[in-house]
């Protein structure tokens, strides 16, 4: 299922300019995708005008290029689930009651849920960490706790798109690697999963594609790691950042500091894919999967990059249960950062990339002199 926005502008009415201008995009299925912006820059509005709760003054929010205000409530909150920020609750439901309203689209408002429904609310209650909460009042647990109870709320109904307003807000770190976890098995099954976060770090590790949206209405919607970089987050947020990266045994991970407040950020000049860096480079990048049910995955996103590949080698190591894919590309740097990041999301991969030290100049520019 495919979600689209097409054209979409809004704006309140005590403003006479748009909040959030021309905004086309799409989610496709196994997509996770990162809403990110400063305060005020329109976050919020823009998921409830994705899914209808806010009119957009023009423009249209399409699942499968059907218009949602043409889809009827029952059959759009079937395929959709929604997460708002955890602020208050109505005190007479216990934990277990609340995650079970998340069932409420699969059976009549008259009739008793099914054995079925009860198993999958214990399953993910289960796999929430909620299960000793199950009889207490929503009022009686913390606002963390609660943002898990609204998380397995919308999970219990087994969408195919799962849309969430800030899900690590008041969480630790344990809930908030949960919730991580969560989103990326989802999409790995083919979930969409689309998330306002304020952590630049969490995009970078975990959604494939991300939405910038400045003050100005001004956005930038694509890759993450071409999204992402240190000069679309000060002009953004108007904070100098770098990004650095951390090895760990599998993977290397991307990860945001703040370095200072900048007088003069230009939010209305978001950088895009033709202003990263074309020079490219030569890079091996090893893949180790030990599942065999990501290899159509693996093979689909080297295809997309098949103009940059000048080697493959694969063989599989049957007494360990793995595959073994060391892929040679000639490719800009970003072309190559964006590939392993897109691979580092798949389930079951580790992946590295290994840069040659010689630098090459761009034999269509020397031409070009």
């Amino acid at each position: 299922m495919i979600l689209s926005v097409e054209n979409g502008c809004f704006s309140y009415k005590h403003s006479k300019e748009n909040l959030l201008q021309d905004i086309s995009f799409s989610v496709e299925p196994g997509d996770l995708v990162a809403i990110l912006g400063p305060n005020g820059a329109g976050k919020t509005t823009l998921l409830r005008c994705i899914m209808g709760f806010l009119k957009w003054n023009s423009g249209k929010s399409t699942l499968d290029g059907e218009d949602i205000r043409d889809i009827s409530y029952k059959k759009l909150w079937k395929d959709i689930a929604y997460v708002p920020q955890a602020k208050s609750t109505v005190a007479a439901y216990t934990v277990e009651e609340m995650v079970l309203l998340g069932r409420s689209s699969h059976f009549s408002m008259l009739s008793l849920p099914k054995e079925e429904d009860l198993e999958i609310v214990h399953r993910v209650m289960e796999e929430m960490n909620l299960t000793r909460f199950a009889h207490k009042k929503c009022s009686q647990i913390s606002g963390g706790e609660l943002q898990m109870v609204l998380i397995a709320r919308a999970l219990v109904s087994e969408p195919k798109i799962l849309i969430l307003d800030e899900p690590e807000s008041n969480l630790d770190f344990k809930n908030q690697l949960l919730i991580l976890d969560t989103m990326t098995k989802l999409s790995n099954q083919g979930i969409s999963c689309i998330f306002n976060t304020h952590y630049p770090t969490h995009a970078l590790q975990r959604a494939n594609k991300s939405f910038l949206l400045s003050k100005s209405g001004k956005y930038l919607f694509g890759e993450t790691r071409e999204v992402i970089t240190e000069k679309n987050i000060e002009r953004a947020f108007g904070v100098k950042a770098v990004i650095g990266e951390i090895e760990t045994p599998s993977n290397i991970l991307k990860d945001v500091i703040p370095l200072e407040i900048t007088k003069n950020s230009d939010l209305d000049a978001l950088f895009d894919k033709e202003e990263l860096s074309t020079d490219r480079k030569v890079a091996v990048v090893s893949i180790i999967t030990d599942h065999s049910d990501v290899s159509e995955k693996i093979n689909k996103l080297l295809g997309k990059n098949k103009k940059y590949i000048i080697g493959r080698m694969g063989m599989p190591y049957e007494d360990r249960g793995i595959s073994i894919i060391n892929v040679t590309l000639d490719a800009p740097e970003y072309v190559i950062q964006t590939l392993v990041s897109q691979l580092s999301f798949l389930s079951g991969v580790s992946v590295k990339a290994i840069y040659s030290q010689v630098e090459f100049k761009d034999k269509e520019n020397e031409n070009d002199k």
